[in-house]
């Protein structure tokens, strides 16, 4: 079981574990993002995703964004956790929990987290759709030429 509050992990997310992990005295609120595999992306339908990460830069890059938000936005504490591997539509793909004595906090710290993953940590996402495989970079869908329908 988990209780790293920065991790890239293989095995599905336990939310309970998430919070408790971040618990403080001090937290009113608690600020929850799970992000999930949709089935529909850029007009086609998505079969699953396959996360690849460069774990020990990604923890390290996360490390500094939550240390950033922790300083930033006054919040108590946050966790970020991030999947690796092949993953089915429906399947968590990133989860951040901000903890902080009052909600506006903790939903500003958690949406600009996510955001900042999102653009800084080592992490590449390809699609397996039934039109293909496409590398997703920014808001633009690369094909995959590696990708044979495995």
């Amino acid at each position: 079981m988990v209780n790293e509050k920065v991790a890239v992990l293989e095995e599905k997310f336990d939310i309970n574990r998430a919070t408790e992990t971040i618990a403080h005295p001090e937290a009113g609120g608690y600020v929850i993002f799970l992000g999930k595999v949709r089935n529909q992306s850029r007009g086609r339908t998505v079969l699953k995703l396959i996360y690849e990460v460069y774990d020990e830069m990604a923890v390290e890059e996360m490390k500094k964004i939550r240390e950033e938000a922790l300083k930033k936005f006054g919040i108590t504490d946050m966790l970020i956790w991030h999947r690796r591997g092949e993953l089915k539509v429906g399947e968590d793909t990133i989860l951040v929990v901000a903890s902080a004595p009052h909600r506006k906090e903790a939903f500003e710290a958690c949406m600009w987290a996510v955001d900042e993953v999102k653009k800084r940590v080592p992490v590449w996402k390809k699609e397996i759709t039934e039109e293909g495989a496409f590398w997703i970079e920014g808001d633009k869908a690369v094909p995959a030429k590696d990708y044979h329908g495995k």
